[in-house]
């Protein structure tokens, strides 16, 4: 079973920074589109970004635009969500995902691979 592994969430003060990191050592990020989804308690999941591979289009949500940008590392192998200007509604756990044939056109939750979930909580 490939794994993804997100991490990088933690505390932080309104208007903050954080970078989250996606990693796997089981496929190459860099032949899949990747995202990020969140979900804060009480609330459905919810896409925040993606990034295909094809034409390097990346998408993110109304909600965060102008705030989180993504980025992948293809000899790093690694995925990234910059986050700034961080507000507590963006309080919630960040999974990571990949999948060979999605693209990154949509919101659905249809990606096979997920991480494991970094929580990141803004706080006064």
């Amino acid at each position: 079973q490939f794994q993804l592994v997100d991490s990088g969430g933690g505390l932080v003060q309104p208007g903050d920074s954080l970078k989250l990191s996606c990693t796997t050592s089981d496929f190459a990020l860099g032949s899949y589109t990747i995202g990020w989804f969140r979900q804060a308690p009480g609330k459905e999941r919810e896409w925040v970004s993606c990034s295909g591979i094809r034409n390097g289009l990346t998408r993110v949500a109304d909600s965060v635009k102008g705030r989180f940008a993504i980025s992948r590392d293809d000899a790093g192998n690694t995925a990234y969500l910059q986050m700034n200007s961080l507000k507590p509604e963006d309080s919630a756990i960040y999974y990571c995902v990949a999948d060979l044939y999605v693209r990154c056109d949509g919101t659905d939750e249809i990606y096979k691979y997920w991480g494991q979930g970094t929580q990141v909580t803004v706080s006064p």
